[in-house]
């Protein structure tokens, strides 16, 4: 199974000769692809603080590890299917990885993946906030377990 670095450099390989419209139809492509909550982690969502303020889109993360392999939960509104897309490529990218690993998610995919540009700069920060959260939530993890 590759690494968190190579399953986002194949990612932003994707991304690499698209145009504008063309990224966002890949976003939307990635969106198709982020579960939705099980009725678990819905009543968590309303008791738990795990909210991005910082996005404008309601979006929800949950750094979980099992076994000391990461795993992201999330839930993003539908009425912001690139947001969703983003969110599905971070959970594919740590999915099953050591949670240290995980921790050590880049800070520049945005700008790797030609997005900063194409979402603006309001969405950008709340996504670079997103990562943010799950490298932090992970790295907390980490430290946890050592």
């Amino acid at each position: 199974m590759p690494d968190t670095t190579a399953t986002l450099n194949a990612i932003v390989a994707e991304f690499a000769d698209l145009d504008a419209r063309e990224k966002l139809e890949l976003l939307v492509d990635y969106a198709r692809g982020l579960p939705p909550l099980t009725p678990e982690y819905e009543a968590r969502k309303t008791v738990e603080d795990r909210r991005v303020h910082e996005c404008q889109t309601p979006v929800f993360l949950w750094t979980e590890s099992a076994g000391g392999k990461a795993r992201l939960i999330a839930d993003v509104a539908p009425e912001a299917p690139t947001v969703k897309g983003f969110v599905a490529i971070l959970a594919a990218a740590v999915a099953d990885r050591p949670v240290a690993e995980a921790a050590a998610l880049p800070d520049d995919v945005l700008e790797r993946m030609g997005l900063a540009d194409v979402l603006g700069i309001l969405r950008s920060r709340g996504l670079r906030a997103m990562i943010a959260r799950v490298r932090r939530g992970f790295a907390e993890q980490a430290a946890a377990t050592s």
